[in-house]
């Protein structure tokens, strides 16, 4: 088996009870993460739950990391996001823009009731982006006394993708090397490794997105069956567990790193 994430693991918001719940959100500095995925094709070789399993895991990892000096909990993983441009291939679920928003202002609004201090949306599919962006805007303006951030977790391999990737601009997109090397790491027995096949992204705009780590100003839409007969786009040949793992470690690292400094800004200590 993987390293899955348990269901009930110590930072799992399902696994207290209310009143640790709100123990929790009552000491200085507390923070909620709200993990963002998606159900959506990922190409012959990944399931349609590789979003939500990898910022599931993400999550757990970078708040266990701090568990002890952060007061930290990890609501359940949103799993269906915004994806219209994936219902060509099939197995995708897509909420509307619209839905989507509220669906994340409401948990956030009643997360936030308990006390905690700040609260972390935390995205794990490009279609989110925009979308969790308004979100940590709607709800921080009706919160002002709280701190509301989001972030998208494959941006905090920002720095070390360079030094791991063997792919060219394009390798890395939907289903490629990047995500298809973290689930051989995470859940190698949901990859169909003889199933492996994938499209290099070729967006013909050269001020358009190349890459998850090569983007550009020009937004264009596009359903994905545009780039890729399989669905997967990038170069899922080139993964492997240890890229996942360094990857994973790097992650984790990154946002426990961020969860300090956000409980940091929280609490007023130097």
């Amino acid at each position: 088996m993987g390293q899955n994430t348990p269901p009930m693991s110590p930072v799992a918001w399902m696994s207290k009870s209310y009143p640790d719940i709100v123990d929790t959100a009552e000491e200085d500095g507390s923070m909620v993460i709200v993990p963002v995925g998606s159900t959506e094709q990922h190409g012959h070789h990944l399931p349609v739950s590789t979003d939500t399993l990898l910022v599931e895991s993400v999550a757990h990892a970078g708040a266990a990391q701090v568990r002890g000096s952060v007061p930290v909990l990890v609501m359940p993983t949103v799993w269906s996001g915004r994806s219209p441009h994936h219902l060509p291939f099939g197995g995708t679920i897509s909420l509307r823009t619209t839905t989507l928003l509220s669906t994340l202002s409401e948990i956030a609004d009643t997360a936030l009731e308990n006390g905690f201090d700040a609260l972390l949306f935390l995205n794990g599919h490009g279609g989110n982006m925009s979308v969790v962006s308004d979100g940590v805007t709607e709800v921080g303006d009706r919160h002002p006394d709280r701190e509301i951030l989001g972030l998208t977790y494959f941006h905090l391999a920002e720095t070390v993708i360079d030094d791991i990737r063997e792919s060219d601009p394009g390798g890395i997109s939907h289903g490629g090397e990047l995500e298809t090397s973290l689930m051989l790491h995470v859940h190698p027995e949901l990859v169909e490794r003889d199933r492996i096949t994938g499209t290099r992204r070729d967006e013909p705009y050269e001020l358009g997105r190349q890459d998850l780590f090569v983007d550009g100003p020009l937004a264009v839409y596009r359903t994905f069956d545009e780039y890729s007969q399989s669905g997967a786009i990038g170069a899922p040949e080139l993964a492997t567990a240890d890229k996942g793992r360094q990857l994973f470690e790097h992650l984790q690292s990154e946002l426990g790193d961020l969860l300090c400094e956000i409980h940091t800004q929280n609490t007023g200590h130097a």
